[in-house]
């Protein structure tokens, strides 16, 4: 079952809302968030990487450290306002026109 944006963030509302009693603040969040793509770049690095992997990240799964990742970014948007599929459209469409002939011209993609 395919999930939009909205979706999500509706359901991370609800969750917090109703087991996670409430949203730390921005700051705080702001933080977990960097600690979660910590994570996920560690895992990055030990999968695809050079790093050798260490018996505490032997277990980890690197679908869940991206949600986590995603779960964070989320409680953000709904915390400031952002929907965030009227910002992806936006944005898509800003990135369209700024790389229409940019990464097609460029010789280091060749």
């Amino acid at each position: 079952m395919e999930k939009s944006l909205t979706i999500l963030q509706n359901e991370v509302d609800q969750w917090i809302k109703t087991i996670g009693v409430r949203y730390f603040n921005e700051l705080t969040n702001t933080a977990i968030l960097m600690e979660e793509v910590g994570e996920l770049a560690r895992l990055m690095a030990r999968t695809y990487g050079e790093q050798s992997f260490k018996s505490s990240d032997q277990n980890r799964d690197l679908g869940e450290e991206m949600v986590d990742v995603l779960w964070v970014l989320i409680c953000l948007a709904n915390q400031t306002g952002i929907n965030l599929e009227e910002a992806w459209e936006k944005k898509a469409e800003k990135r369209t026109q700024r790389d229409l002939h940019r990464h097609q011209n460029n010789e280091k993609l060749k």
